[in-house]
């Protein structure tokens, strides 16, 4: 008899996963929630960069370039979140459109120095404002309280996850 509970009970689905108490649903998860929203929000920055000749990945370092963030290839792409080739390719089209120009670095010829153009200049100093209307439209029905509290809350997800970067890194162990 006993053996027949456990058969019984190994056959019954796996109780369901919850978070913070909350049972999970994964279309009304975090991370499906975010990247629905990301998903959007791009798509609204891409279109209305269109005027301006920019793509969604050109947009980005051009803002990077305007905020005196990096000057380098490769600390763009480490801003921007792309390897040296792929930024190296990025820039080659920004470069063609008259955006930026790059001087490689006199006293180490390893380094290569982007500069906006006054072209490039231009068009960036509009990427802020184009930001600032989509992240208005965001926030539309929100008080200010509520509004500071959301990004206290992406903030702590934030820190949430990237302890699990530093986590796998203690993990993994370096070959030798």
């Amino acid at each position: 008899m006993i053996d027949a509970q456990k058969t019984d009970a190994s056959r019954l689905p796996p109780a369901p996963l919850t978070v913070a108490g909350i049972p999970f649903l994964v279309e009304e998860s975090i991370g499906y929630q975010m990247r629905r929203i990301v998903c959007i929000v791009a798509s609204e920055i891409e279109r209305r960069m269109e005027p301006l000749g920019l793509t969604d990945a050109q947009w980005k370092p051009l803002l990077r370039l305007y905020l005196n963030h990096e000057n380098t290839v490769a600390g763009l792409a480490r801003l921007c979140q792309l390897d040296a080739g792929g930024m190296t390719r990025l820039l080659d089209r920004l470069e063609a459109k008259g955006l930026c120009s790059r001087t490689r670095s006199l006293e180490d010829r390893r380094v290569v120095h982007i500069e906006l153009t006054p072209e490039g200049h231009a068009a960036a100093a509009q990427i802020p404002d184009i930001l600032g209307n989509v992240q208005q439209v965001c926030a539309q029905g929100f008080q200010p309280a509520e509004y500071h509290q959301l990004q206290d809350f992406l903030k702590r997800i934030h820190g949430n996850l990237q302890t699990l970067g530093a986590a796998a890194d203690t993990a993994t162990p370096r070959p030798s």
